[in-house]
Parts: structure tokens; C-alpha cells; sequence
């Protein structure tokens, strides 16, 4: 049995060890308010252009675009997103299994034909332990994601897919549901998908669409709009993806903090009746040993 001194020690070290961790669930709760206000100032924003898009594709235009064409694969780029640093439970693991199950399935295309877009430095590492050499450094935009890093990177894989360098644009990462639940998502990004986009929007009345339909003259015509409409809502798309990632990892964290606190309080609890148990024996046995004194 431990010593009284090596249990009261454990206690200090345990109630540390609580107070990183509850330090650390009130900053990691903090930034997830600030990255909640964010996603909440985007959202109206987000959903007018799904609206507008939805709107338009409801037309009769014929309409062809360098990002719909569907073509079979022969070269892939996957764009995964991680946080920068750990103490987030399984958040990153999850990411970089997901990688690995991915990059199975394009195993057949050979390591110079999967282009890998890692944001955030755990899976920057992850790739690189696994042989790949990344097509940038993301590091900044998981930590401070921004529009301009944002639209940067959905540039460089819309130009790369209308050049045909790449037939399919893959993104992994977490959608953040409520701060007790973070969904792992795999989707297309690229060749974009109008109907679903289209069927993500809000959903608005026969009237209601008859009304934009008869209101507006568009101009020069619906099909050059959506010719400028569509790289934005891409360049939208890969925002709103950093910041639901960023988000989610926030939530995570404070998850993770919260457990850990929560074990650190058990665990002193444990100690606490250990230490008491083996401080009332110790008495006992010198009570013990002066009774038996006076006993001789």
C-alpha cells in the first residue's frame, strides 16, 4: 500500500493537473461562442446564395459548366481538415481515418495521381508520415480561417479541375451539429452537384418563386449569371466547411476538457478516501502498538 506522503501527492498533483484542464474547457467554450457568432453572421449570407442559385436553376436555361463536367477519375485531390493542436479527443484520429480509408480507395491511381490539400498541422503530419507530399501549407487558415485564405484555395482546385489536372475534388471534414455532436463528413466538392445544392436551399412556395421569376430581368442573361454565381458559391462552400471544421473542433475540445475534469474530480475523490483509509490504519496500528506497551 502507498505511503501517505505518495498519496498526498498524487492529490496535489491530480488538482493540477484539473485546474489545466478546467482552465482549458473555459477557453476552448470561449472561442466556440466566438466561432458560433461567426457561422450565425455567414448563415444569411449562405442561404440567400443557395436561394438565388435554387432560383435560377428553376428556369428553363440550358446551361454548361467547366465545374459540372463528370468525368471518369484518373486524378483525385482531397482536401482534409484538422486543428493545429491536440487535447481534442478524438477529432483529428477520426479525420485522418477517414484520409486513410479514402486513400485506399484510390489506391489504383497511384501516389502521383492523389493530390492531398491537408489544412490544419495534425493532418499535415499525418500526410506526411504516409509518404505524401502536400500540395501546400494550410496551417494559418485552421486556426484563423478567413474568406481570402478560403476562396485562395477554392481558386486553385477550380482551376486546376476546369484544366482537367484533376477529375474529382473530395472534402473531409467535421459538421458541427451541437457542442455535444460533430458529424465526420465526406463529400464531392468537385464536379459541383446543382440539383443538391439547388435542394439545399430553402424551400419557397410555387408563388413564391412565379413572383422572382416575373420580377426580375436578368442581364445579361440567367445563364451568364450563373457563370459568376458559381465560383462564388464554391468559394463559399470551402468558407463555410473551414468554419463548421473550426468550429467543431472548439466543441471538441471543450468535450474533451469537460471529461477530463470530470475524471480529474473521481480520481481525487478515490485518492482522498484512500488517503483517509490508510491514515486511520496507521493510527490504529500505533494506538495498537501503545496499548500492547502497557500491556507488558
Amino acid at each position: 500500500m502507498a505511503s501517505l506522503k505518495e498519496v498526498k501527492n498524487r492529490i496535489s498533483s491530480v488538482k493540477s493537473t484539473r485546474q489545466i484542464t478546467s482552465a482549458m474547457k473555459m477557453v476552448a467554450s470561449a472561442k466556440l461562442h466566438k466561432a458560433q457568432g461567426l457561422v450565425e453572421n455567414m448563415l444569411p449570407y449562405h442561404r440567400k446564395l443557395n436561394e438565388i442559385l435554387a432560383n435560377l436553376l428553376s428556369t428553363d436555361v440550358t446551361f454548361n459548366s467547366p465545374y459540372m463536367e463528370v468525368r471518369p477519375v484518373s486524378r483525385v485531390a482531397i482536401v482534409a481538415f484538422s486543428s493545429n493542436t491536440s487535447l481534442c479527443g478524438a477529432y483529428n484520429s477520426n479525420v485522418i481515418k477517414m484520409l486513410d480509408k479514402v486513400l485506399g480507395e484510390y489506391q489504383s491511381l497511384g501516389r502521383d495521381n492523389i493530390l492531398l490539400y491537408p489544412v490544419g498541422k495534425k493532418i499535415e503530419e499525418a500526410v506526411a508520415k504516409r509518404g505524401y507530399n502536400a500540395q501546400g501549407s494550410f496551417v494559418a487558415m485552421a486556426d484563423k480561417p478567413t474568406y481570402a485564405a478560403a476562396y485562395d484555395l477554392a481558386s486553385e482546385l477550380m482551376k486546376r479541375f476546369a484544366g482537367q489536372q484533376i477529375d474529382r475534388v473530395e472534402l473531409i471534414y467535421h459538421h458541427f451539429k451541437s457542442a455535444g455532436s460533430q458529424v465526420l463528413v465526406r463529400e464531392d466538392y468537385l464536379p459541383i452537384d446543382l440539383k443538391k445544392l439547388a435542394d439545399s436551399a430553402p424551400k419557397v412556395s410555387e408563388e413564391e418563386k412565379s413572383r422572382f421569376l416575373n420580377n426580375y430581368i436578368v442581364e445579361p442573361s440567367v445563364s451568364a449569371l450563373l457563370q459568376e454565381l458559381i465560383p462564388k458559391v464554391l468559394g463559399e462552400k470551402i468558407f463555410t466547411v473551414l468554419l463548421d471544421s473550426n468550429t467543431s473542433e472548439h466543441a471538441a475540445r471543450m468535450l474533451a476538457m469537460q471529461t477530463a475534469t470530470d475524471n480529474a474530480n473521481e480520481l481525487i475523490q478515490d485518492l482522498t478516501i484512500q488517503y483517509n483509509k490508510t491514515r486511520q490504519q496507521a493510527i490504529t496500528n500505533e494506538l495498537l502498538d501503545i496499548i500492547g506497551g502497557t500491556l507488558k
